[in-house]
């Protein structure tokens, strides 16, 4: 019989809950980017910039949710600052 053909390896790991956080907060901070834009805010975005950053970045999906929320808590501490 036929060998089934080899896939080619990935040079990193990505399992399901990195793909799914990934999805999960790069969906937020480009929501955040774009309110950030049309609202002419700043704080929003700059935190939807480093939110699509750390969603690309960070390979574990805890230290992504992580940096997430703090993102979003450094967001609404900036804007209620000033």
């Amino acid at each position: 019989m036929d060998q089934p053909a080899e896939t080619p390896l990935l040079p990193f790991h990505i399992s399901s809950g990195t793909l799914f956080a990934s999805l999960l907060w790069g969906s937020i901070g480009v929501g955040m980017f774009i309110y950030g834009k049309k609202q002419q805010s700043a704080p929003a975005l700059i935190g939807g910039i480093a939110m699509i950053a750390v969603s690309y970045l960070l390979p574990d999906p805890l230290w992504m949710s992580v940096a997430s929320v703090a993102i979003i808590a450094g967001v609404y501490f900036w804007t209620r600052r000033g």
